[in-house]
């Protein structure tokens, strides 16, 4: 029987190349958007990252392009308040979306982001995957499936990434990919793969570069 939600093969040494030359590239930070007037053109292939607040978001880009604070680290929960713009090159967008489930923000900021957000998914045509990311240490939570079930109703394929997964104890994976394989299961618009990583010990980075740099 296939698995549901196999995790991604780590790329061949041809596709690695691919994405490492891609993210040793120039990447620079473009602007932070808080209306869908300040979105820049749509004019080249976008990926975003959403996440839940310390879900090591801001860790996992610096990560990937190999650059020590491109995307500010912050240990206060619900700081990225804007769509920030990444260039990738000349070829690429990478889109940082806020964190969402914080409790400590006023509602009338919260329902404002969440209405930014619902626009920028429904109303990107150049958007070829969300990247959700999961800790590794707590699974799929409620608020996740929120993001998700977005994802789903504005027909945006999103992947799974699981961060931190230095963080789990012996035998914990396991248990963890099992509860996020029977989340996903009831949203049609994930991709039928995983990405486990660890931006402290270089786990999966290799592979989801990979992943960006041979989207279409």
């Amino acid at each position: 029987m296939t698995m549901l939600f196999p995790l991604s093969d780590p790329p061949d040494e041809q596709t690695s190349e691919l994405g490492r030359k891609m993210f040793a590239g120039p990447v620079e930070f473009l602007k932070g958007v808080v209306a869908m007037s300040g979105l820049p053109d749509a004019d080249r292939l976008e990926v975003c990252f959403a996440g839940r607040s310390n879900v090591g978001k801001s860790s996992l880009i610096n990560a990937i392009t190999g650059r020590k604070a491109i995307a500010r680290a912050s240990n206060t929960p619900g700081r990225t308040q804007e769509i920030n713009f990444f260039t990738l090159g000349e070829s690429h967008y990478l889109v940082d979306l806020p964190g969402y489930g914080y409790a400590n923000a006023p509602l009338a900021k919260v329902e404002a982001w969440q209405r930014l957000l619902k626009q920028y998914l429904s109303g990107r045509p150049n958007l070829r995957r969300a990247f959700v990311l999961i800790d590794a240490r707590h699974g799929i939570k409620d608020v996740d499936e929120e993001i998700m079930s977005l994802l789903d109703s504005s027909a945006v394929t999103f992947q799974c990434v699981l961060t931190k997964v230095d963080k789990l104890k012996a035998g914990e994976r396991d248990k963890v990919l099992d509860q996020v394989r029977g989340k996903l299961a009831k949203h049609p618009a994930a991709f039928p793969e995983l990405i486990v990583t660890s931006s402290e010990k270089g786990e999966g980075i290799a592979t989801l570069r990979a992943v960006i740099a041979t989207l279409e």
